[in-house]
């Protein structure tokens, strides 16, 4: 008899439970909704490069690349479908083994491609602007576009290719 009694008690609270679970979701989902509204960020950086293919497949062993067998050493390339003004590689003897980066300024529409003298930085001749070559963000103030950087994959231990797709 207890035990009926219990169900039919448990049976009374049931429109009231599901009732407070109603509400108790809707402010949730309310709750959610603000948060993801207000987690957004207004994004106004403009980016002056155009989007053109890459697609560069390098054989290591010729000797124009000879270079990306060295730790730290890099190269410049221009052939194929190599971005806007040619891509800068650089065989870190790390993890990741290459980086890839656009040569084109990519803070103004300048003519001359960035440079790279060995140093930790490219620089854009029109501005004298500078960047990373670790992960390409500016290092000049006022600067708020990364140099582009492309995928690198290594296709085997004497081949890699360079794409922005």
């Amino acid at each position: 008899m207890r035990f009926i009694t219990n169900v039919q008690n448990i049976c009374k609270l049931r429109p009231l439970i599901h009732k407070l679970d109603s509400k108790l979701m809707r402010k949730l989902f309310f709750i959610c909704s603000l948060i993801s509204l207000f987690s957004c960020e207004k994004n106004d950086t403009i980016d002056l490069l155009p989007n053109v293919p890459v697609d560069v497949t390098i054989n290591l062993n010729l000797p124009e690349y000879i270079d990306l067998q060295i730790p730290t050493g890099w190269v410049y390339t221009s052939s194929g479908m190599d971005g806007v003004k040619g891509i800068w590689v650089q065989y870190t003897g790390g993890t990741p083994a290459y980086k890839a980066f656009e040569r084109a300024c990519p803070n103004n529409d300048c003519n001359a491609p960035m440079t790279f003298d060995g140093s930790l930085k490219f620089k854009c001749a029109c501005d004298n602007s500078e960047y990373s070559v670790i992960d390409g963000a500016p290092q000049t103030s006022g600067n708020s576009q990364y140099a582009r950087e492309y995928r690198v994959l290594e296709l085997n231990a004497t081949t890699i290719n360079i794409t922005n797709y």
